[in-house]
Order: C-alpha cells, then sequence, then structure tokens
C-alpha cells in the first residue's frame, strides 16, 4: 500500500505524511556515513520522500548527507531545510539560503523554515528576504519553526504575496502542549503541523500502551505512536531516518489506521 500523502498547507503540494528527519546525523564518515546514506535511500524507496534537515543540524553536514543521498533523484525527494536564528537578517537570510543550496546540492529548496523565532530581528525584514528567494526562484514555500500562535500570525502578516506553509514543533502522544492553542489555529487556517520528535527521542512509553491495542493493530509502540501523531489530517511526522530498520517500521506505521474509539482511548491514557 502506498504510503499516504497530504496537502502542504493551502500548497496543493501533497507531500508524504511521514517524512524524514536528519537530527543528529550526518556528522559521521566511513561505514556509518554510508549506512544513514542507504536508510535515506530506502526511506525514499517506501514513499518517505519528504526530508527535513538544517543548516545547524552537524554544521551543515546534515545537509551535505542528503546531498549525497539525493544526487541523481532529486526529483523524488521534496526537501524542507531552516535557517537558524541569528542569521534572519535580510542579507543574512539570502547568504544562508544560498550556503544552504550549495550543501544540498539543488538549484531550489522546496520548503524554506525559519528555524526558531528571534525577537531582536524585526520578522517584517526577515519575510521581506523569505519572498525575495522566492521571486528568485531559489524556494518554493516558506514555513516556520516553534513559533507560537502569536509569532505564526506576526510572520503571516509581513508575508503580502506568499502563505505560510507549515509550523514544525514538537508533538508525540507524551509532548502535546500545542494541542491547546496551536494546533486548533493550524488546522483553522490551513497550516500544516509537522512533528518532530514524534517518537519521543525514542523514549517510548511502552508500558502504558495496552498490549490490547498492540496485538488489534499487529504494531509496536512506536508504530503505533507514529499512527496516533499523525491522526490528525493537518499532522506530517518526521522520525530520524538513520537506520534501515526503523525506517522500515515507519512505512508500515499507517496500515491500518487507528479507529477513532482507538485514537481516543490512547490519547486518554496520556492526557
Amino acid at each position: 500500500m502506498p504510503l499516504e500523502k497530504r496537502e502542504l498547507g493551502k500548497t496543493r503540494e501533497k507531500v508524504p505524511v511521514i517524512g524524514m528527519g536528519t537530527w543528529e546525523i550526518g556528522d559521521t564518515h566511513g561505514e556509518a556515513r554510508t549506512l544513514e546514506i542507504k536508510a535515506i535511500l530506502r526511506g525514499i524507496e517506501l514513499g518517505m520522500g519528504l526530508i527535513d534537515t538544517a543548516e545547524m543540524y552537524g554544521y551543515g553536514n546534515a545537509e551535505k548527507l542528503v546531498r549525497d543521498a539525493i544526487k541523481n533523484i532529486r526529483d523524488e525527494v521534496f526537501i524542507a531545510t531552516k535557517v537558524s536564528a541569528e542569521h534572519l537578517h535580510y542579507e543574512d537570510v539570502l547568504k544562508a539560503c544560498e550556503a544552504s543550496i550549495a550543501r544540498l546540492g539543488v538549484r531550489q529548496i522546496d520548503l524554506y523554515m525559519l528555524h526558531w523565532p528571534n525577537n531582536r530581528i524585526p520578522i517584517t525584514e526577515t519575510m521581506k528576504a523569505m519572498e525575495e528567494l522566492v521571486s528568485q526562484g531559489k524556494i518554493r514555500y516558506i514555513g516556520v519553526s516553534n513559533f507560537s500562535v502569536a509569532q505564526t500570525e506576526e510572520a503571516r502578516a509581513a508575508l503580502p504575496r506568499s502563505e505560510i506553509a507549515s509550523n514544525e514543533v514538537r508533538y508525540s502522544i507524551t509532548h502535546r502542549s500545542l494541542e491547546s492553542e496551536l494546533l486548533p489555529f493550524c488546522e483553522k487556517e490551513k497550516i500544516s503541523v509537522i512533528a518532530y520528535s514524534p517518537l519521543d527521542t525514542g523514549k517510548l512509553p511502552s508500558s502504558k500502551i495496552p498490549q490490547t491495542l498492540l496485538d488489534k493493530y499487529g504494531m509496536t509502540p512506536a508504530q503505533l505512536m507514529l499512527n496516533w501523531v499523525t491522526y490528525r489530517k493537518s499532522v506530517i511526522a518526521i522520525p530520524k531516518a538513520s537506520k534501515i530498520e526503523h525506517i522500515e517500521k515507519n512505512a508500515e506505521a499507517l496500515d491500518p489506521r487507528l479507529s477513532p474509539d482507538d485514537y481516543r482511548a490512547l490519547s486518554r491514557i496520556f492526557d
């Protein structure tokens, strides 16, 4: 069964509901690096062609790892990367984007995001640079990361010609603070939520997940967590992509889908 895809924000662009994150990978050499590249390639083969990275991951080495993995299959992947909070002045955004493009070995970035807000730099200045990058064809879509509702609204107001396609934030069955305000806002405004650490950085609460549910769906705790976190239609997940065996398990996490009753039951356990 092909991996489910969802529209990114209001872009009409369909992306895999489970992609691959590259935090804490890429700063490797030799056999370890080869295995990470093989994991990314396996994920693409299984339909997880959304790859999330950032200029700060491994001091740029994560972007270089992505470059080496996708060099012959650029058209098969959707690349998202992020500009660091200290680079949000106008000229710095343009330079950071050029540097990311060079490290990634691409002509254009699909989704370019502000990694964190920076209250010391006017968002109007930053977004003017982001729209300039769109007009130059260097990036296709604009996103933010770790932005509150108020910060997201301010960022949107600073974009006269573009939309905010996504907000990348921490979200898992054990980290649910965005459900009170940010998630409903993003659902209402058609801004995709890209969930990082959807498996809570490997700290799986296995003992709290009922064995009856694991047996019913034939899934591991990690698979059930991915199924749960992507249940809402606005959410896309980007678990880490460092091991082939994890990639293959992630690709099987959505079939079958949790029933509404089981989704609510699992949610209550972790309320």
